[in-house]
């Protein structure tokens, strides 16, 4: 757990609040809309592929699932860009 608080700090310390506020409309995450529920910190794509790339050798698949059954999009979606490293 401690790479996943690290990549998840790591996140938040790159969160913008103006993206944070604007993703969720664009995604679409209104009530019976294709996003529902779906949070977002704010993190551009780059900035996520840059954490992914600092940490993908050090972080376990045990500790990966953490971050894909996260309810953050961004955390999601860095895990999967962690994998695509380790393949």
């Amino acid at each position: 757990m401690e790479i996943y608080n690290q990549i998840s700090e790591a996140l938040n310390d790159l969160s913008v609040p103006e993206k944070a506020e604007f993703f969720p409309k664009f995604f679409k995450t209104g009530k019976g809309e294709y996003g529902e529920g779906d949070l977002f910190l704010g993190v551009k794509v780059p900035d996520q592929r840059r954490v992914a790339k600092e940490y993908y050798a050090k972080i376990s698949l045990q500790e990966l699932s953490f971050l894909l059954s996260s309810g953050y999009h961004e955390h999601r979606l860095t895990a999967i860009f962690i994998l695509t490293f380790k393949f």
